[in-house]
């Protein structure tokens, strides 16, 4: 692992670090914030997964999640969204390919062999940092803006007693049913939609919901609602009598001034839980 940069960030140390991805077969770079109570012993983790076309750095620079994260003593993980290198396949459009990973094992060709992004987030990158870094691996949230909101929520779904809470951002919340969706899982995991079904957080809802609390915020004035869906993630959960709340924001739109304007809530939200017991 090599240090990228480490500076001082409200009490604590944001930093950026790369690695060899035996996952991902390329080079991959995170952020990692560090509250100032790291320096005593091991802290409890939040993970902000980005959306479509961002890199690690989009939500470390832009979200203003430090301040809020220093407040609770909670450590804060940016991954990037795909693997990156020249070798890695990609595609002109922006929704595919490098910066679009959707978090998921692709198995189809050219992406099978690079993006690998579900076992990068779930297996390789947690083992990464309880091995370099003083964090809590028994207290983990997770959170995520749009691509990232999908990856989260379908992350903590599948891996029951990982994560504590789980939040999103404007996820893309029915993604077998959008053309955010449709695309890519064909693209990556091939036409057998029964592969697709674990990667589509209002069909896991459904099925399963999340053995803890949930919260959901999506503005009402987002460009990009017919292709999120929020609308069939906010049912699975009333149906499912989720433990959890869905809030539409009037006004707010798909940016992070949406993001920024609430990640105080979900940071706090994602502290309760974490420091429950």
């Amino acid at each position: 692992m090599k240090t990228i940069s480490e500076n001082a960030c409200f009490g604590g140390t944001q930093g950026v670090y790369s690695h060899t991805s035996t996952a991902c077969n390329c080079e991959m770079t995170f952020g990692l914030f560090l509250p100032e109570e790291a320096r005593d012993g091991p802290v409890p983790i939040l993970w902000y997964l980005s959306g479509l076309t961002c890199t690690h750095e989009n939500a470390m620079t832009k979200a203003g999640a430090q301040a809020w994260a220093a407040e609770h003593g909670i450590a804060l993980i940016f991954p990037d969204t795909s693997p990156r290198g020249d070798d890695v396949a990609d595609d002109e459009a922006y929704d595919l390919g490098k910066g679009a990973g959707f978090y998921v094992n692709a198995t189809q060709e050219p992406w099978a062999p690079h993006f690998q992004m579900w076992s990068y987030i779930a297996d390789e990158l947690p083992a990464l940092i309880a091995e370099n870094f003083a964090i809590d691996m028994d207290r983990q949230g997770i959170t995520g803006h749009s691509m990232g909101g999908h990856g989260a929520l379908t992350l903590a779904m599948n891996l029951p007693g990982r994560f504590l809470s789980v939040s999103a951002f404007a996820p893309i919340a029915n993604p077998t049913a959008s053309d955010w969706g449709q695309k890519q899982l064909t693209a990556y995991l091939g036409k057998d939609e029964t592969t697709w079904a674990k990667h589509d957080s209002t069909l896991l809802m459904a099925e399963v919901g999340f053995d803890g609390p949930v919260l959901i915020d999506q503005g009402a004035s987002d460009q990009f609602l017919d292709l999120l869906k929020p609308e069939a993630l906010s049912q699975a959960m009333a149906a499912k009598r989720q433990d959890g709340v869905f809030r539409m924001q009037k006004g707010y739109d798909h940016s992070y001034f949406f993001v920024s304007t609430f990640m105080e809530d979900h940071v706090a939200f994602h502290a309760e839980a974490l420091y429950a017991g």
